[in-house]
């Protein structure tokens, strides 16, 4: 079992070229596995964790309904923003700058093999990640993400998940809402929860925050629970 995880920080990219670089290290990964599986071999499998910021744009996720975009072609061009339906679990989202978007790209067989935990762990490290600056989050039944006040009718989503997995290698992941312009989701029913308030760090705090702290907290803390070598 192979726990070494390269980490890589995109900055700010295109959408389509970050789906494209992760659709690649996902297939070289599966070709390995089918490879080890097909000829007996036991090469190693690469994990990576990539935190990638993203310029205005909607996902619309396999199970998704197209109707919870709220915008046609003009008012996308007017809020200098794009659109993809994609291969990821999950229904609509949203992620811009701001937004610390996680991709980590593991083969679970390195891991463990247990998709719902890998989704609360993930969770989990954004929880904590929030506790370190005095934020109580946790999770709302029935519904995947981290959320503030879930229980009650002040119940809001500060970080959505959404996630592709095959033969145990992982893409797609999480979006935590860190400094991101929250009116971009009033264009969306979030998710498919029309019912329910998204927040962020800086709404939750009144300041911004810095990206760059945040994220080493954040990656601190997926790397401890999974006990992950970052390099």
């Amino acid at each position: 079992m192979n726990k070494k995880v390269q980490f890589i920080d995109w900055g700010l990219t295109d959408y389509q070229e970050a789906w494209d670089k992760q659709e690649q290290i996902f297939n070289q990964t599966i070709a390995v596995k089918t490879n080890n599986r097909n000829n007996g071999t036991q090469v190693e499998t690469p994990n990576y964790l990539v935190f990638v910021e993203h310029p205005h744009v909607y996902t619309l996720g396999k199970s998704g309904h197209p109707e919870n975009l709220l915008l046609d072609e003009a008012g996308l061009i007017e809020k200098e923003a794009t659109y993809y339906k994609i291969n990821r679990g999950g229904d609509i989202t949203y992620h811009g700058p701001g937004q610390i978007v996680g991709y980590p790209i593991l083969d679970l067989d390195n891991f463990f093999t247990d998709i719902h935990l890998y989704l609360r762990t993930l969770e989990d490290a954004i929880i904590l990640t929030l506790k370190d600056y005095g934020i109580e989050a946790g999770r709302s039944p029935g519904f995947t993400g981290v959320w503030l006040d879930a229980d009650t009718d002040k119940a809001r989503k500060i970080c959505a998940m959404g996630v592709r997995c095959s033969r145990w290698v992982t893409m797609h992941g999480f979006a935590f809402n860190v400094n991101a312009d929250l009116n971009y989701f009033k264009n969306i029913v979030p998710c498919g929860i029309d019912d329910k308030d998204v927040t962020s760090m800086q709404r939750e705090l009144g300041r911004v925050l810095d990206m760059d702290e945040v994220k080493g907290k954040l990656k601190g803390h997926i790397a401890q629970l999974f006990q992950m070598e970052l390099f």
